[in-house]
């Protein structure tokens, strides 16, 4: 099988999850620079065997999109160019990161480590991955 890949693509950084080739488990892969991303996901997929991506699609508590939506479609439309064949499923990213802080603390993650922002993005990432995987389970 593939792996599934998850990105939680934000301004400054995006956070990264992948599964295992069973597409079982949601691991943590990395955080980057947002700039970068398209050159990393170029080095990343010329190494694995990726069949889906999903990308987290910001919402307000109404459902509206949110103020960083444009700045995702943009990033949406670059990925399709340099990645025309590859399948994208977008998925609501609401509370992710609020998750993600939470799993921190619970965790035992002392304050200085929590105040990570990298590790938010990438745990972010990796629950939006989970959350995907559990549901298709059902």
């Amino acid at each position: 099988m593939s792996r599934i890949l998850a990105i939680d693509y934000g301004i400054k950084r995006t956070g990264i999850a992948v599964t295992d080739e069973l597409q079982i488990i949601a691991s943590g892969l990395t955080t980057i620079p947002s700039e970068t991303a398209i050159a990393f996901l170029t080095t990343y997929f010329s190494k694995e065997n990726v069949s889906k991506v999903l990308i987290g699609e910001p919402k307000q508590m109404n459902g509206q999109p949110s103020e960083s939506t444009p700045i995702i479609e943009k990033f949406i439309s670059d990925f399709k160019t340099a990645f025309p064949n590859m399948k994208i499923e977008r998925v609501d990213e609401r509370f992710t990161s609020k998750m993600a802080f939470q799993t921190m603390i619970e965790s035992g993650l002392k304050k200085k480590q929590r105040q990570n922002k990298a590790l938010v993005d990438e745990i972010a990432a990796t629950i939006l991955l989970q959350d995907y995987l559990t549901r298709k389970m059902i």
